[in-house]
């Protein structure tokens, strides 16, 4: 029998929730006896090779590349869970809602404290560069979501039990030692 495939990517974030995935520590050698990683940092797949069981997103999506990632791990993954306040919600990227890109821009390139060496004023204009969206968007907003896990980042025990009861079809149990946010 082969094993679940477990997908993960990174959107608009800080990469917290796959630190909080590895901080499961030798029981990631148990997950590999259970599942098989495709296209993650945790094996260094970059590109998807085969339809996968279950996707694991964090971050939101604050451009165009996030909605053509976030889409295509909806494509190739039956399950898709939302890890992390970022992509249940769209977290600390999300502050700059309020603000228009075009400042925000300005402030990053042109206004900013730590701008000194730009004194031309030229902005990013390559077109290879993903377009910034007009905010953050949690990823329920882009596709659909199957499971939220949260907390900035959430536990390492959340992200296991969540895990093993995906994997093996058992009732997902989440005391609240494992969601609390206190």
């Amino acid at each position: 029998m082969s094993k679940p495939v477990v997908a993960t990517t990174s959107l608009a974030g800080c990469f917290g929730c796959h630190m909080s995935l590895l901080d499961i520590d030798e029981r990631i050698l148990d997950l590999i006896e259970l599942v098989e990683f495709n296209k993650s940092p945790i094996d260094d797949i970059k590109v998807f090779t085969k339809q996968c069981d279950i996707g694991l997103i964090e971050g939101g999506c604050c451009n165009s590349e996030n909605v053509e990632v976030l889409r295509a791990f909806r494509k190739q993954c039956k399950i898709l869970v939302s890890l992390g306040e970022c992509a249940i919600m769209g977290g600390l990227p999300a502050l700059r809602n309020g603000i228009p890109i075009k400042e925000c821009i300005d402030e990053a390139y042109l206004n900013g404290p730590t701008v000194s060496e730009n004194t031309e004023k030229i902005l990013p204009n390559d077109d290879e560069l993903p377009m910034l969206l007009d905010k953050v968007y949690p990823c329920h907003e882009v596709v659909k979501i199957d499971y939220y896990l949260p907390g900035c980042p959430p536990r390492a025990d959340l992200i296991w039990n969540a895990l093993i009861a995906l994997v093996t079809g058992d009732e997902m149990e989440l005391p609240y030692e494992v969601v609390k946010f206190d």
